[in-house]
């Protein structure tokens, strides 16, 4: 069965924040949700070179697992950076979405070498648990996927050095709102550096918070996430 034209809309409904937020600009940035025809696992991700405010449904490419697409899913290219995505589904079987952006204050801490601190804020830490730093590789390349290996199973959001940011969720709305989070995030704490600095939490608020985002997850510290 072909993925509904339902799910089509939203991942276009994403695209079109994502860009009308600022979080992208161009052709950068990709989206995708998990999807199962005839049984089998795959993907269905924007397309490559095409500025996101544009995409429409008809635009977006279905994907096996394996990284090919499947026949008759659409004349378009997947994006350039769908080795990524597909290390991401085969390794947590958790995750339905994943939004890769470029988020200006985001990537800026990024770019500048600098650590973007999660326990500032309490929707952060709640929001995004730890954010995992991942090494400069030449994006659009299979070295992104696996940049990430290390961080995968244990991390929502992922920061590129010099690049820009990806993020996972159960669902393509959480996903999706993980990335608008990260980048308000790094906002606030943009502003608050310049008012003298941003002052972390209480440790013991931290630990609570993170608790209770576990909680919420239904994640274990053994947890493996699926494996390839």
């Amino acid at each position: 069965m072909a993925v509904s034209l339902k799910i089509r809309r939203q991942l276009v409904t994403v695209c079109r924040r994502l860009y009308d937020r600022g979080l992208i600009a161009g052709a950068d940035g990709n989206v995708s949700v998990r999807t199962e025809r005839g049984g089998r696992p795959g993907l269905l991700i924007t397309p490559a070179g095409v500025s996101k405010v544009d995409v429409g449904v008809d635009d977006l490419v279905e994907v096996s697992l394996e990284g090919s697409r499947v026949p008759r899913s659409g004349a378009s290219r997947p994006s350039t950076e769908l080795a990524m995505h597909v290390r991401l589904y085969r390794k947590r079987s958790d995750v339905t979405a994943v939004v890769h952006a470029h988020p200006p204050y985001a990537t800026a801490f990024a770019a500048a070498g600098a650590t973007l601190p999660a326990d500032v804020l309490p929707e952060m830490v709640y929001q995004l648990g730890n954010i995992a730093y991942v090494p400069f590789v030449i994006p659009g390349s299979e070295a992104v996927a696996d940049a990430m290996e290390p961080y995968i199973s244990e991390h929502d959001v992922f920061l590129f050095a010099n690049h820009g940011a990806t993020t996972v969720g159960t669902t393509l709305s959480s996903a999706h709102q993980r990335m608008e989070s990260l980048e308000h995030g790094a906002h606030i704490v943009w502003l608050a550096r310049s008012l003298g600095g941003a002052r972390a939490l209480p440790a013991g608020a931290v630990a609570a918070l993170h608790a209770a985002r576990a909680a919420n997850t239904q994640r274990t510290p053994n947890d493996s996430r699926s494996r390839s």
